[in-house]
Formats: C-alpha cells, structure tokens, sequence
C-alpha cells in the first residue's frame, strides 16, 4: 500500500495540457484540479502565447494564460498528455502539425494521453487510432471508425496509456483512470530505475 500523503503521491509528474481557444472550460479545470491535488506539475500548452479562452458549452467562459507553445514544447518534459474536448478548440488543435507532433511523440513513448469529448480528434488528424479502441463525443463514432479506430459508448475507455471519455458528466471517472495510468507509469519509473 502506497503511505505516501494522497496530497504528493504524484508529485514531481508534470503532465502537458493541449488546448486552444474555445475548450470545454470543465474538462480543463477539473482534471487539472485533481492533477493539482497530487501534486502534479500542468502546463498549459497552446498554438501560440498569451491566452486562451473557455467555454462552458456555448457560453463563453474564463481566460488562461499558455505557459509554452506547442512548437516549443518537448515531449521528454513530460509525463503526461490531457486534451480536453469543446468543438472550436479540437477543431483547432488537431489541424496543428506541432500538436499532432507532440501527441504521437508521447504516445511512442507511451505516456499517458488522457482525451475527452471533441479531444479524439487531434488524435484521428495525427494518424494514431488504427486499432485503438477509445470513446468520445457521439459525433465523433465515423472519424474513429473511418481512421480504422474502434469506438465505444461508455463513460471511460482505457486502451493501454490511453484513457477517453464522452463529456463533462464522465470527468469524475475519467480523472480516475488518468491518475492511474500516471500512478502506475510513475511505479514503473522507480521500479526501473
């Protein structure tokens, strides 16, 4: 049994957050929330600095500053990758050739990607989900599908390191499964090293 305080059991993990303007804000927040409480380090990675902008479904939310750009960003800093979903904001990202780069790099070395509604499709643009079996935001069943992907209707999917869920309502399993998948690649760090 791990004796470490619940407050540091992931601490020293830094976990990469891939947005753009118009990300669902709570599939954001609240995973970032609960990496926070572990003592997980986030960063805020977007296509370019400043700011960018939530949405609560169509309402527009809160401001958040980009910490890197995707462009400066490597891959080897991290530990993690967190793709929340909102249509504009995975419309965006995955159109993006250093996004599609950084999420194939963190898969090949088989971090943990942890993607949520809209979030799959920066991974269908990057040419990862033949074979993969994952689950996202209804509309998104054909992309998965016609990418050779195989989709499920359920609140969390975990598929090797990666772990995806369908909306808002899934973030408490969602950010369950994530925390795992980092608990356990951080054991198998130490057992490692």
């Amino acid at each position: 049994m791990d004796k470490t305080a619940p407050s540091q059991r992931l601490s020293g993990l830094a976990v990469a957050i891939v947005a753009g303007n118009g990300f669902e804000q709570s599939e954001l927040v609240e995973p970032r929330r609960a990496l926070d409480e572990l003592g997980v380090t986030t960063r805020l990675l977007a296509v370019s600095r400043g700011r960018i902008q939530g949405f609560h479904h169509d309402r527009p939310g809160d401001h958040f500053d980009v910490d890197l750009t995707l462009e400066e960003a490597r891959p080897e800093a991290f530990d993690g990758v967190l793709v929340p979903g909102g249509v504009r904001n995975a419309d965006m990202i995955r159109a993006s050739q250093h996004a599609q780069q950084f999420v194939r790099a963190m898969d090949q070395q088989d971090k943990p990607l942890a993607v949520i509604c809209h979030g799959p499709w920066l991974l269908v643009s990057a040419g990862m989900v033949r074979g993969r079996t994952l689950t996202s935001w209804p509309t998104l069943q054909a992309d998965i599908v016609n990418a050779g992907g195989h989709w499920r209707d359920e609140p969390v999917v975990v598929d090797r390191n990666w772990v995806s869920s369908r909306k808002p309502a899934d973030l408490p399993q969602f950010n369950d499964k994530f925390i795992a998948l980092l608990d356990a690649q951080l054991h198998a760090a130490h057992a490692h090293g």
